[in-house]
């Protein structure tokens, strides 16, 4: 039986770093963001569902998903983003879970990486939860930084997600990111140390 690792944090947290350090040292790794992507291809039953749900304005020509005409119908209205998270959630969930179950086939650790793990209430389907933490502080400078935002633009994407004190507070293990990108790959490897994935 593998051990199910998920893994969250906030925007800007680092949470890919520590992913990636999985990656490196050779466990498999599904990748809500991927997975989200994937079940909106063309011909997919999630897309189907979405242009029942939104109408066929939102593909292009060539029948993919017209993400820009998407984001425009749903950015400044919460109840049809609502709406869109409703409708493809069952499609996320279940390929997360098809594609989890396919890795611990091969892997006695599989990572599963979801930025809105607590939002979405994905707990239930994990052996543990890692949180990606840093100080607010540290949150709204890397993120101001790292995407060109004003402070304003930046507290309004990181206060659209659960806080990271609040994801910290839930957390089996909080992989603390404030410091060295080697200080953070030192905790993930102790971690895989004590419990036997690597030696």
């Amino acid at each position: 039986m593998s051990f199910v690792l998920g893994i969250t944090g906030g925007i800007a947290s680092g949470k890919s770093t520590v992913v990636d350090i999985f990656k490196a040292e050779g466990f498999s790794v599904v990748d809500a963001d991927i997975v989200a992507r994937e079940v909106v291809e063309p011909n997919t039953p999630g897309l189907a569902q979405l242009v029942k749900v939104f109408g066929d304005e939102i593909l292009l020509a060539d029948e993919r998903l017209n993400r820009k005409k998407l984001g425009a119908l749903i950015f400044q209205d919460e109840k049809k983003r609502q709406l869109l998270n409703e409708t493809l959630d069952p499609f996320i969930r279940g390929e997360i879970e098809r594609q989890a179950k396919e890795a611990e086939q091969s892997s006695d650790l599989v990572v599963v990486d979801i930025p809105l793990l607590y939002e979405g209430k994905y707990e239930a389907m994990m052996n543990e939860v890692a949180v990606v933490y840093v100080t607010p502080e540290i949150q709204l400078t890397r993120l101001i930084a790292r995407n060109n935002l004003s402070e304003n633009e930046a507290l309004g994407r990181i206060n659209s997600q659960l806080s990271l004190e609040e994801k910290k507070k839930r957390a089996d293990i909080v992989f603390d990111n404030c410091g060295s990108q080697e200080t953070t790959r030192q905790q993930v490897m102790d971690w895989l140390k004590e419990n036997n994935f690597v030696s």
